[in-house]
């Protein structure tokens, strides 16, 4: 019997690590026992089989500035990762999203281990900003994995062979979420409106954003008396987010994350911070408004690069600005209290927006098979081609 495939996958954030375990999972279906994993990711991937070396939340950065002081963090963990792929010489790596850190590690192993086939799995958005990344990706790597069709013209122009494989935000199955349930259980009433806020799940997005939220749920709580306000813990920033909780000036229920699909469908509106959970609101039905904030000298440098339109992938596959996005100065309470409000206020408007929402979910592929399923045919199919050509 031949030995198990070896394979490496790589995560460096909360996003990826699910990636990564749904992606080990659809391989061992595909393998049985004929494949062992190695590699860096969270507590997802690790309840899969992939024992990380270092906790990844140390690489969760978003920002040039923040990249900088955390510069030597990075390029340690750089090598760590290298040093696992050098000397564990799998039949393939998989590197998940996070540009930053993965880019690095994809040239180190490339130059160390030319024969691993390298497969990045997410790449840049290179759409919405800095598309001269997508000529760095075609020299670095040997196939993408891309989530949306819009993604693969931008590769492939360089001479990047990529999948399409999905989003794995587009097959939630949210089937056995129950917002009736959710609401009884924390006392709320069927009729009562909730806004849901999902401030993020990295530590400058909830340094950033979390006291603002704040602010703006306690002129709505004003405004409306009844609005019940619950606030969605991710579980890499857990104590963050609820150590800024605990200061906001209006209290507000916790959401931790086996909860979370129950509550966007139980959710009147929705506060969020920009990033894929955009896609699961919608998938709940739930109309939102999206803010971001930088730490104000990244935003200074990186704003330049910004070419898109849209930060929300739903707006930016519409090509319409469906979900208001309040980002940097127009990141403010009284913005998001002011957007917020008029959606509570309007049923009609809320409707609207979210049958919008909806429509603009199908521009991005929600019908089809499961992403996972498909980016591990990707990665054998990869992996063989490469053993037949040696």
């Amino acid at each position: 019997m031949s030995r198990p495939l070896k394979i490496m996958l790589v995560a460096a954030e909360a996003s990826g690590d699910a990636l990564g375990a749904g992606l080990a999972r659809a391989l061992k279906s595909d393998l049985g026992g004929n494949v062992v994993f190695i590699g860096v990711g969270g507590a997802a991937m690790a309840a899969e089989g992939v024992a990380s070396p270092f906790n990844i939340a140390e690489l969760s950065i978003v920002g040039w500035l923040e990249g900088l002081m955390a510069y030597r963090t990075v390029r340690r963990r750089v090598a760590d990762t290298v040093a696992m792929a050098e000397a564990e010489r799998p039949d393939a790596v998989v590197l998940i999203d996070s540009w930053g850190f993965t880019i690095r590690v994809a040239e180190a192993i490339r130059a160390v281990r030319p024969g691993i086939p390298l497969i990045k799995y997410v790449g840049p958005q290179v759409w919405a900003s800095r598309p001269g990344r997508a000529k760095s990706l075609a020299g670095a790597v040997d196939h993408l994995l891309a989530l949306y069709a819009f993604d693969a013209p931008w590769f492939e122009r360089e001479g990047l062979p990529t999948t399409v494989v999905g989003s794995q935000a587009l097959h939630v199955d949210m089937s056995g979420a129950d917002p009736n349930a959710f609401r009884a259980a924390r006392g709320m009433a069927p009729d009562a409106p909730l806004l849901l806020v999902l401030p993020g799940s990295r530590p400058a997005e909830i340094r950033f954003m979390a006291p603002i939220y704040g602010q703006a749920a306690a002129q709505l709580k004003a405004r409306w008396p009844d609005l019940e306000l619950a606030v969605v813990v991710a579980g890499t920033v857990a104590d963050q987010v609820r150590a800024a909780i605990d200061a906001w000036p209006v209290p507000a229920h916790r959401v931790e994350e086996p909860d979370k699909h129950a509550a966007m469908k139980a959710a009147t509106v929705a506060l969020a911070t920009s990033g894929t959970v955009s896609t699961e609101l919608a998938l709940a039905g739930a109309p939102m408004v999206i803010g971001y904030r930088f730490q104000p000298l990244s935003y200074a440098i990186m704003k330049p690069f910004f070419t898109g339109k849209y930060a929300t992938l739903f707006n930016h596959a519409a090509d319409e600005e469906i979900a208001r996005e309040l980002i940097q100065k127009d990141a403010t309470p009284d913005a998001f209290a002011r957007e917020v409000g008029r959606l509570l206020a309007n049923p009609d408007l809320r409707a609207d927006q979210a049958a919008r929402q909806t429509a603009a979910l199908d521009l991005m592929g929600r019908e089809g098979r499961d992403p996972s399923e498909i980016a591990a045919e990707a990665v054998l199919r990869v992996i063989g081609e490469r053993n037949a050509s040696v």
